[in-house]
C-alpha cells in the first residue's frame, strides 16, 4: 500500500521492482501479483486493465485507510473482549493530557 500511495497507479511489475530494491531476498512476481489481486478483491485497490497489464491504485487515501483499519480493529476487540476492552480504552483516555482528551472527544462526535 505504501508504494502505491507514493506512486499512485502502478503495474505489478513496477511495484515489484520498487519493493525488491529494499528487500532481501527478492520476492517473485507471482507473490506481488497474488497480494495485489487479493487487495483488489477486498476492495482496497482498484484495478485497470490495459491489454495484458493490470494497473492498480489505492481505493482509499492513506488517512481514510488508517481510519477504516482502526475502526475494524476496535470493533473486533470490543466484539471479542466486550467490557474488558472498553474499560482499557477508558483507562487510556483518562490518562491522556486533558487537551488531547478533549480533542479526541470532539473527533469522536463527528459522523
Amino acid at each position: 500500500m505504501e508504494q502505491l500511495w507514493r506512486s499512485g497507479e502502478a503495474s505489478v511489475r513496477s511495484v515489484m521492482d520498487a519493493l525488491n530494491q529494499r528487500t532481501s531476498p527478492e520476492r517473485a512476481y507471482t507473490t506481488y501479483m497474488t497480494v495485489m489481486a487479493r487487495l483488489h478483491k477486498k476492495k482496497m485497490l482498484v484495478r485497470r486493465r490495459d491489454g495484458k497489464t493490470d494497473f492498480y491504485a489505492p481505493a482509499y487515501e492513506r488517512a481514510d485507510y488508517m481510519a477504516l483499519r482502526a475502526q475494524a480493529q476496535v470493533e473486533d476487540l470490543v466484539a471479542q473482549y466486550g467490557d474488558v476492552a472498553l474499560s482499557h480504552f477508558a483507562q487510556q483516555m483518562a490518562s491522556l493530557d486533558p487537551s488531547r482528551r478533549r480533542a479526541l472527544q470532539r473527533l469522536a462526535r463527528k459522523p
